[in-house]
């Protein structure tokens, strides 16, 4: 078992895959609507930590492992052709599964892909398929929705074999990880004492397993096949987009969420402002869920999945 926030459990899809998920929050099935949190290259479910934990006090939230990585497996022949919409049927069928009827997804990274990707399958030209759920909300955050050209993530380079007959320390795996996290926040956070014990968290998660180098560069390589081009203009317009993105992003470049905002003409970018469900600026960096306070995370996103006039969403 994998670092996560608590025991998996293990849905088996027909190729024999294993997809290993939690479902925080879950008291509240039946009577709010679900949020499905997307992780991205490397991430394991449990990076969602803070956040999933806070928005369980008042829904369910369902956060998993991509296929191939922390507690979920290939399939039992091995060797399928990893792509963005392999794990976008990865997560329609776990939904299919939950036999949820209504949820909203945070798509984060590659995951703002696979959430996109999963949209899309009713327009997939070989293979449409319906979703048999109704998606409400989407956040797309520190994501794309074109292939990144000419960048070099930190986050990918492959270490030195270790010297043969020995396995590397923890403390070697921290510092070996340490380049490509550091990347996904940004210098002024990461030289930030109060930072510290959080960064020394992040690092012995990163040591601890789980994430093995073959399925992130699998991962990369999807993300870089995606073809969305006359897809976004096909979304049903009852779906509400929220597009959350740092300036200081060093791994998704900040123009991209202004693509994003142009090719779904209704999507709206967080809000900067001091009141409950804006942030106060946007000077941050790629793992946005980590700056200020998690209760601004939460508000925000409370206040998206609500109404207009602030009700809460219609109930299952």
């Amino acid at each position: 078992m994998h670092p996560g926030i608590g025991p998996p459990s293990v849905f088996v899809h027909e190729d024999g895959a294993r997809t290993g998920y939690e479902i925080l929050g879950s008291a509240h099935l039946n009577h709010e609507d679900p949020i499905i949190l997307i992780g991205g290259i490397s991430s394991l479910r449990g990076d969602w930590d803070r956040l999933a934990k806070s928005l369980a006090q008042e829904r369910p939230v369902l956060i998993y492992d991509h296929r191939g990585i922390g507690d979920s497996s290939f399939s039992r022949e091995g060797g399928e052709d990893m792509t963005i919409e392999l794990l976008a049927r990865d997560l329609l069928e776990l939904v299919c599964y939950l036999k949820w009827e209504q949820i909203a997804i945070c798509g984060f990274s590659m995951g703002g892909m696979v959430a996109q990707q999963l949209l899309f399958l009713p327009y997939h030209p070989f293979k449409p398929t319906a979703l048999p759920f109704r998606v409400t909300h989407v956040l797309l955050t520190g994501t794309l929705c074109t292939p990144l050209r000419g960048v070099r993530l930190k986050i990918l380079a492959q270490p030195p074999p270790p010297p043969k007959g020995r396995h590397r320390t923890h403390a070697e795996r921290r510092e070996i990880a340490r380049p490509g996290l550091e990347s996904t926040f940004d210098p002024a956070w990461v030289g930030n004492p109060d930072n510290a014990p959080r960064l020394e968290w992040w690092l012995d998660r990163m040591a601890s397993g789980g994430r093995p180098m073959s399925t992130i560069m699998m991962q990369a390589r999807a993300g870089g096949r995606i073809q969305f081009e006359g897809f976004h203009e096909k979304l049903p317009r009852d779906i509400s987009f929220l597009v959350i993105h740092g300036e200081l992003d060093e791994v998704v470049p900040f123009s991209c969420s202004q693509e994003i905002l142009q090719k779904i003409s209704w999507a709206k970018m967080v809000e900067v402002g001091p009141k409950a469900g804006q942030i106060p600026d946007l000077a941050f960096g790629h793992t946005w869920y980590e700056y200020f306070d998690v209760k601004v995370w939460h508000d925000v996103i409370q206040k998206f999945l609500g109404d207009d006039q602030g009700r809460p969403l219609a109930r299952l």
